[in-house]
């Protein structure tokens, strides 16, 4: 396995372009001390900050322009992330507070990586859209972790890229300490990947993290999920379809959505009164979510 997971990683690298070792945060200033547990909260106020610079109020699109030209921005790649150097995200001491770390950097790794390649139309651009996701990387307490290995391998449980073989990390992968388990799927309604059928972006705090995850798995379930009653159908994103496992096969998928629709709500009713249920899986848009 460990063998599969090297070639497989090599591929990607040469289709990508991605140079050995090729990471978006700078390095730190030397003599920097370590950072301990308060970088997760100046994480968090980063995308936050990001997000008031350049984001839709809603959170679903950005004007890119404005948040490259943004002190907010400027603040992040400069000041932050050259500190994720020597950031050993261990010394978190919850499951909340590793998981609204993980999610932030994902967030905030997206957005600095759609302004420092210059993407214009969407981030699939290139071998299936796996590229960018490889290529786009931080330097984490000395160890590179793409957006792939943030979302497929922490904060996935390591159940790897649904459209690859294998898992995200070998068993000796020393990232492998970092891998949030069990698996949590609310996740897939909180990182935003750039496009426009992403659930919105946020900033995640490991004291709420209970309640946000709730709060956005409720709000995506309730603005996706259409019922064609004349049809018996149910039309839900691909993101059910693709990572179906997280939540237990289609079976798990459907009591998820009929779980986190209102309690009043006719889609939640009707689904409450089928034993079978048709499910079509909506055309995912990948075009870049720009303002």
């Amino acid at each position: 396995m460990h063998e599969l997971l090297a070639l497989r990683e090599a591929a990607l690298g040469l289709v990508s372009g991605t140079r050995a070792g090729e990471v978006l945060n700078a390095p730190p200033a030397p003599g920097l001390a370590a950072p301990g547990p308060e970088l997760a909260g100046q994480l968090g106020a980063a995308v936050r900050a990001l997000k008031v610079a350049a984001a839709s109020e809603n959170g679903a699109s950005f004007d890119y322009t404005a948040l490259r030209a943004s002190a907010a921005y400027a603040t992040y790649v400069e000041q932050l992330t050259p500190m994720l150097h020597r950031f050993d995200p261990g010394c978190l001491a919850t499951r909340g507070e590793r998981t609204a770390f993980w999610i932030n950097l994902y967030n905030g790794m997206i957005l600095d990586g759609v302004v420092a390649y210059g993407v214009r139309r969407s981030v699939r651009e290139g071998l299936a859209g796996l590229g960018f996701f490889h290529r786009i990387a931080y330097r984490v307490a000395g160890l590179r972790l793409s957006a792939d290995d943030i979302e497929h391998g922490v904060l996935r449980a390591n159940a790897g890229n649904p459209f690859l073989p294998g898992r995200q990390f070998a068993d000796d992968d020393p990232r492998m300490a970092w891998v949030l388990s069990p698996l949590d799927p609310r996740i897939h309604f909180a990182i935003n990947c750039a496009s426009r059928s992403c659930p919105p972006i946020a900033a995640y705090d490991g004291a709420q993290i209970e309640a946000q995850l709730d709060l956005a798995a409720r709000a995506f379930v309730d603005a996706d999920v259409e019922l064609d009653a004349e049809a018996e159908t149910l039309r839900i994103s691909s993101i059910f379809n693709w990572f179906r496992g997280d939540f237990g096969g289609l079976a798990g998928v459907l009591r998820f959505i009929q779980s986190y629709l209102p309690p009043d709500d006719p889609r939640r009713r009707w689904l409450a009164t089928r034993e079978e249920v048709e499910v079509a899986f909506k055309r995912y848009d990948w075009s870049l979510n720009t303002r």
